[in-house]
């Protein structure tokens, strides 16, 4: 599991992304990112978390995203992360939810772009 900080931006989203990636470097099936206290996520952030699915779903990780605030809901559903990543409101929900697909999400057997990726974040090279 990865803790994310209240508020990710340009100013720290490189080090969000290597956060999550030395996670993921250490082999899990299942990474859950607890976003639970992020009240502000802007685009450099939602492509960092972005880039880490990437990595994970090459690797044959399932990446699982905690979220409570409807700021960070919000800028999930337009970029529409919330459709490429599972979201749940809580880590218990994420955790007891490892081994199906969240509801309406995607499979989680590989990459799958999202339906509508304007800015391309889905694309990027990790």
């Amino acid at each position: 599991m990865a803790t994310l900080p209240v508020e990710i931006d340009i100013a720290n989203a490189d080090q969000v992304r290597e956060d999550l990636l030395t996670v993921l470097n250490r082999g899990p099936a299942v990474l859950v990112v607890d976003m639970a206290g992020t009240t502000f996520c802007d685009s450099a952030g939602v492509n960092a978390i972005v880039r880490a699915y990437k990595r994970a779903a090459a690797s044959g990780a399932r990446m699982r995203l905690v979220v409570s605030a409807p700021t960070v809901q919000r800028v999930l559903a337009i970029t529409a992360v919330d459709r490429l990543i599972g979201t749940y409101p809580t880590v218990a929900a994420a955790l007891t939810a490892v081994d199906q697909p969240a509801k309406d999400g995607p499979s989680h057997r590989g990459y799958e772009p999202a339906p509508t990726d304007p800015e391309g974040w889905a694309a990027q090279p990790s």
